[in-house]
């Protein structure tokens, strides 16, 4: 995964699946912000969507396994990648309890009444 991808080579950048896959990692952790906005924009009002969340784990994971096991092994990156994966993932496992319960309360109630929270589900 160290070996350069030689079709690559005419950017005249040293390109390695390891890297690729940080890069991936990289402007996915960024574009998230762009979902956010998006979001945000559509309610009129700060939003957080799933998808931020599921983009902020996967873009983490991926940075932190270029660091972990490519050529690179920065302690930095690792550092850096490592607090962002953890709180991404207990924020997508808060928002999937927070919108089950959501949906279970939802049958108990009655129908005239929509949750504040129900249309963003």
């Amino acid at each position: 995964m160290d070996q350069e991808i030689l079709w690559l080579s005419w950017s005249g950048l040293h390109t390695t699946p390891w890297k690729l896959i940080g890069l991936t990692g990289a402007a996915l952790f960024g574009v998230r912000w762009l979902v956010q906005f998006m979001a945000s924009k559509r309610a009129g009002r700060p939003v957080i969507p799933r998808l931020f969340w599921y983009m902020s784990l996967c873009g983490s994971l991926m940075a932190l396994s270029y660091f972990l096991f490519s050529s690179k092994q920065d302690a930095v990156g690792v550092v850096q990648n490592l607090l962002p994966a953890f709180t991404a993932a207990y924020s997508l496992y808060l928002d999937i309890r927070h919108h089950r319960s959501i949906g279970t309360s939802a049958l108990a109630k009655p129908a005239s009444s929509p949750s504040e929270d129900d249309h963003f589900c």
